[in-house]
Order: structure tokens, then C-alpha cells, then sequence
């Protein structure tokens, strides 16, 4: 099994994204996932049992202003996924297990890294409304996730009864991509 799920981001307008940004994001975000997955996909094609989970972002299907590098490789995820999911989709059978690649597709996730965010749109009131105010725009069930729930959507992909589910890009967005 291999789960890819290491991810940076950088928020700024396409015209004042830096270079670097850019080449920094698309190695850490799409090309590590190409790497990893071209080393390892052979393997358990040959063993005829094998799950590739990428964790991509509701940014892998929709898109947001300022964040050019970041949804392309986001994007970039998914359709890799897809071009792989197809290439290794026939390798083992039922019994075995097969081999799958699918992506998990996260919307707002409660980690440390977004409280900033959440203090910001506080105004003053609780931090659950911090939470309702920055979500209310794009994530209809006004919840985050937690990154439990995230692993356990890939605990799920990595069972032996989804070696059918395969090239799926699965939102975890609280309904923001049905918007």
C-alpha cells in the first residue's frame, strides 16, 4: 500500500505567485507522487495486489482564486491517478485483491495548520463561529473533517473488497463540489 499525502500551498494572485513557489509545489505535491508510484506500482502489480491512495483536495476538482500552483498540481493528482488506476486495472483478480489507485478528495480539514484562519473569521465571536464563517462560502455542512476521517476513507480503499473501486477522485467536502 502507498499513500501519498505530503502537500504544501502558497496563496498568492497568478501574476505575484513566485517562480519558486510554483517549482517548489509542483515537486512536493505531483512529481513525489509520480516518483513514488512508478517505483512501486510494478511491484504489486506482479504480486497482483496493490493500493495507491493519493490524497489530492476538493482543489483536485474545483478550482480557487489565488492558489494557480496548488490546484494545478492538485488536479495534476488526480489525472495521474486516473492514468495509472487504467494502466494497472487488469493486474490480479478478485481473489487476489487486484490494484487500485484512487485519490480522497478533503475539503476543510481541522488541523493546526488552518486555525489561523479560523481566528481570523472569528469577528469577535466563539471559535465555532470562526468555523461556520470560514466554511460558509464553499463547504455547505458548515463541518470540517478531521484527519481521522480521512484516514479511515483510506483504511476503506485499502480493503481487499474495493478492487473495484479504481480512478475515483472522492470528495470529503461537506457537498462543496455538488455546489
Amino acid at each position: 500500500m502507498l499513500v501519498n499525502c505530503a502537500g504544501i500551498q502558497h496563496a498568492a494572485p497568478l501574476a505575484e505567485q513566485p517562480a519558486q513557489k510554483w517549482d517548489d509545489i509542483i515537486a512536493l505535491n505531483l512529481s513525489a507522487a509520480f516518483h513514488t508510484m512508478q517505483q512501486t506500482l510494478p511491484g504489486m502489480a506482479e504480486r497482483g495486489y496493490g493500493r495507491v491512495v493519493n490524497i489530492a483536495s476538493v482543489h483536485g476538482l474545483v478550482a480557487s482564486k489565488n492558489k494557480a500552483p496548488y490546484v494545478a498540481s492538485k488536479f495534476g493528482i488526480v489525472g495521474l491517478s486516473k492514468v495509472a488506476a487504467l494502466e494497472y486495472a487488469s493486474a490480479g483478480s478478485r481473489d487476489s485483491g487486484g490494484v487500485t489507485v484512487n485519490c480522497v478528495c478533503p475539503g476543510w480539514v481541522e488541523t493546526p495548520l488552518i486555525e489561523p484562519q479560523i481566528q481570523a473569521h472569528r469577528n469577535g465571536g466563539s471559535r465555532e463561529d470562526g468555523v461556520r464563517a470560514l466554511l460558509e462560502e464553499k463547504q455547505p455542512s458548515l463541518r470540517m473533517s478531521l484527519p481521522e476521517d480521512i484516514a479511515s476513507m483510506v483504511v476503506w480503499l485499502c480493503r481487499r473488497e474495493a478492487h473495484n473501486v479504481t480512478a475515483a477522485a472522492l470528495p470529503m467536502d461537506g457537498g462543496w463540489t455538488a455546489q
